[in-house]
């Protein structure tokens, strides 16, 4: 049964690739058309700051690739312990982000050295910063009907399949997951309503997702699908983006809990 306390909430994000806040489509990097006032080399504060306005937590700042240190920093500093930092986060840097301003941080391929996964690893790492501090990336694609956790910007499948047996292992040592369907992302043609209905039968921590967001009502699809424990990023299809289905005015009212 549904928890009448709590319903799938709108979760934002900044993705960086080479300075700049930029779009993921179909598991590849695309440049995102912004207004020209944003196209500045550190608009991911420019999103912090509307992030904070409007006191979206949970948001994620990912770091695609080298050269986004500096944007990810200057998030950090508009909303300090307000964002949550992924992208090249291991054991020897996760603290520092920490210490940075990042509430949480999210470590991803670190985990999976030659796609294999290393409970060892995970151990490390959460017992280092503590469970409540790290959130597991298990952004994922699709293989025949399962799901398999995808690392390297999504291009390489690894071991490890999004099970409950495996949720509920990582979830001792981690205070959420972030899974992207990384075959429908930045598509903007639909959620994967299956790999949301068992997140949200599996998970045993908070979960967002990923992928095809490109209706309002997804946040409700989503909150049906997921009986309200899975919460949804929208990327391409909103207007903070340059998208033209959903509007971020509209994702703020919903959490807040109105009628849009």
């Amino acid at each position: 049964m549904a928890n009448p306390h709590r319903r799938t909430q709108f979760r934002p994000c900044i993705d960086l690739h080479d300075g700049q806040v930029k779009q993921i489509v179909g598991g590849t990097l695309q440049d995102k058309d912004t207004t020209d006032s944003l196209r500045t080399n550190f608009v991911s504060g420019y999103y912090a700051e509307l992030y904070r306005k409007h006191s979206l937590t949970g948001a994620h700042v990912i770091k695609l690739g080298p050269r986004n240190d500096e944007a990810a920093l200057e998030a950090l500093r508009v909303w300090p312990d307000g964002l949550q930092l992924g992208g090249g986060v291991n054991l020897d840097n996760a603290q520092y982000w920490i210490d940075q301003g990042a509430h949480k941080v999210i470590v991803t391929s670190w985990l999976f050295p030659d796609g294999q996964f290393s409970l060892d690893r995970l151990r490390t790492i959460s017992a280092r910063i503590g469970p409540d501090r790290l959130v597991v990336d298990l952004s994922c694609r699709k293989v025949g009907d399962r799901w398999f956790v995808a690392m390297n910007k999504w291009q390489t499948i690894t071991d490890t399949e999004i099970t409950q047996e495996n949720l509920s292992l990582m979830a001792g040592y981690c205070s959420e997951f972030l899974i992207h369907a990384a075959d429908v992302e930045g598509l903007c043609q639909g959620i994967d309503q299956d790999l949301v209905e068992v997140l949200g039968r599996w998970s045993p921590i908070p979960t967002t997702y990923a992928g095809g967001a490109h209706d309002l009502s997804d946040l409700t699809l989503v909150d049906r699908l997921s009986n309200g424990r899975v919460d949804l990023t929208f990327g391409s299809a909103l207007d903070i983006f340059g998208g033209t289905q959903v509007r971020f005015v509209d994702c703020v009212a919903w959490n807040r809990g109105d009628e849009v």
